[in-house]
């Protein structure tokens, strides 16, 4: 075991990595070591002045989940946009779950968007389900407000994916859509646009929205 695993397992909490690991039935359990989210974060911060970050970050693929997590975290906390996005070009086919690929982005992709946009299209055109999937997440989180376009809802709602995990980033993005485009988003519920299971579920988490009213819920449970 290395030092950094050593580290990690004195902040095991055996209670959530039983819990979580149910989250994540394609990921072994005996890969998670049971770090809660907010600990791992904090951990993070001190571990990114240790000076091992950059052996460890070439030290892939990674043994546990909670190193992945890590990885993510470090990063997030790289400045320089050349170098974290070349980090992120080297990491993500190395993502194997869903809140791996969830991450938070790193808050030099806003001011870098040009480049990210078509970062995102390259990865959603993919066949790596987590790589399509983390395409999909920015595509989601930082190109459906100001910066959005109509085409950008098609490029999401093109794919055909036979992954469960690619779908219901498909119905999660397409809800948010809703929620932030709405006379953009609707035509692909009102016209069926979607594979069955994806506008099912897109209806689904839109109803459960905060950010839907309660007119648009009504209206959109009329087209399940």
């Amino acid at each position: 075991m290395t030092h950094l695993q050593e580290e990690l397992f004195k902040l095991q909490d055996i209670a959530y990595r039983d819990f979580h690991s149910s989250l994540m039935p394609g990921v072994d359990k005996e890969a998670v070591i049971g770090v809660r989210i907010p600990v791992l974060r904090k951990f993070a911060k001190e571990y990114a002045k240790s000076g091992e970050t950059e052996q460890f970050m070439r030290e892939l693929p990674h043994k546990y989940y909670e190193e992945n997590n890590l990885h993510m975290m470090l990063i997030a906390q790289i400045k320089d946009y050349d170098k974290c996005i070349s980090e992120t070009e080297k990491f993500l086919p190395h993502i194997d779950n869903w809140a791996t690929c969830d991450s938070p982005l790193p808050k030099c992709f806003d001011k870098n968007k040009e480049d990210v946009l078509e970062r995102a299209k390259n990865w959603i055109a993919t066949d790596a389900t987590y790589v399509k999937r983390y395409g999909m997440g920015v595509m989601m989180r930082l190109f459906l407000d100001e910066d959005f376009k109509e085409e950008y809802i098609q490029l999401v709602a093109s794919v055909k994916s036979e992954e469960y995990y690619v779908n219901m980033m498909i119905a999660w993005y397409m809800a948010t859509a809703l929620a932030k485009q709405w006379d953009a988003a609707i035509p692909y519920i009102q016209e069926h646009r979607l594979s069955e299971w994806v506008h099912r579920k897109s209806i689904q988490k839109a109803v459960e929205s905060y950010r839907i009213t309660p007119e648009q819920k009504e209206y959109l449970k009329g087209l399940r």
